[in-house]
């Protein structure tokens, strides 16, 4: 167990995928953390998977974290800082204003409050999906406003620190404009794309590959849930959503009439500039750096993905990332490895003499 910085009770309200996540993470620190929820069954099912304790009388906690869905944050927030006048509140909704604005048009006291959303998540929800090491190298958003200080607000830092994230300083508007254009827009893209597959031929979803497994990764998500977070981020996503429709509307046009003048400048251009977006992503250790990709098939057998990873190491060569893909009707695997480019050349070398199968490289 690592040294803790967090010397607080603390005590969770909302026993789903990150409030149970911070009760393991903290757990493991040695933290003497309270799981509460409305639910008593998902509260015991977090309980049950060491998330925390349930409430017992003379509970003090100095730390309170809120994780409830965003149309009732204000609100748990609001009761919560009413119930233990002396913690500290915080709250993991994504999105940060509006929870503010409700709080602030409460009369809250927002001398105990800070807002904050750890850019972490799984396809899958609830406490049976919690992970302690979940927030671990993700950015986690602390959206300061003027009623409370950094000093006062110390114990969600260590918090965060604890658990392995990266803490960034952003006001609320900020933090929602940043996320609509990150999070918010991407999903309904995914979701929008993925509804294109139901009524398509098997025959084309049978020629899947991991482009559109990339696009539709997070189509899976909660509705409800998702009904939620647009809501309460409508505006900013709005203007994202907008801005797509009309690249979209250009390209759809250069397409209703590919020959004609200038139509094929603007496909041109709609892929270059994604390019230049794409490049701009934080790769390994936030650096904007592309890398040379390889792609090695591997058969379908146990113990030849660890094979392959192991013999990369002992050729020297760090990996950056890693994908699989399964081939249609095929007993192999596609495993896609990102190395820096400088050392692309030589791995492939490498595996080749041992025996691996090379089927695509691109810097």
């Amino acid at each position: 167990m690592s040294e803790r910085r967090l010397n607080e009770q603390v005590r969770i309200v909302g026993s789903g995928l990150l409030g149970a996540s911070i009760g393991l993470g903290l757990r493991d620190h040695g933290v003497d953390v309270i799981v509460a929820d409305v639910s008593p069954s998902a509260q015991q099912l977090a309980i049950d998977y060491g998330a925390g304790r349930a409430p017992a009388e003379g509970d003090n906690p100095g730390l309170i974290v809120v994780a409830v869905p965003p149309d009732v944050t204000a609100r748990v927030v609001a009761a919560e800082l009413a119930a233990y006048p002396n913690a500290l509140v915080t709250d993991v909704a994504s999105v940060k204003l509006g929870p503010l604005e409700q709080l602030r048009a409460m009369g809250a006291d927002l001398s105990r409050y800070l807002g904050t959303h750890p850019m972490a998540g799984r396809e899958r929800g609830g406490p049976i999906a919690a992970r302690a090491d979940l927030f671990l190298g993700r950015p986690w958003v602390l959206a300061g406003h003027d009623d409370i200080t950094y000093k006062r607000a110390a114990a969600i830092e260590d918090m965060i620190l604890d658990l392995g994230a990266v803490p960034i300083e952003l006001t609320a508007e900020t933090h929602d404009e940043a996320v609509a254009l990150v999070s918010h827009a991407p999903q309904v893209v995914a979701s929008l794309m993925a509804a294109r597959l139901v009524d398509g031929p098997d025959a084309a979803l049978g020629l899947t590959g991991q482009g559109l497994r990339d696009v539709t990764r997070i189509a899976a998500s909660d509705p409800g849930l998702w009904v939620q977070i647009l809501g309460a981020n409508a505006s900013p996503v709005a203007e994202v959503l907008r801005g797509l429709r009309d690249d979209l509307d250009a390209v759809i046009t250069a397409l209703d009439e590919p020959d004609a003048g200038g139509s094929r400048r603007t496909i041109a251009e709609a892929i270059a500039v994604g390019n230049t977006g794409v490049a701009r992503i934080p790769g390994k250790h936030g650096q904007d750096r592309r890398f040379a990709q390889l792609v090695v098939m591997v058969d379908d057998r146990p113990g030849q993905l660890a094979k392959l990873l192991t013999e990369v190491g002992e050729v020297g060569v760090n990996l950056e990332d890693l994908r699989l893909e399964h081939s249609p009707g095929a007993q192999i695997g596609l495993a896609e490895l990102a190395v820096l480019p400088e050392v692309e050349h030589k791995l492939v070398s490498e595996l080749e003499a041992r025996g691996w199968r090379i089927a695509a490289v691109s810097a």
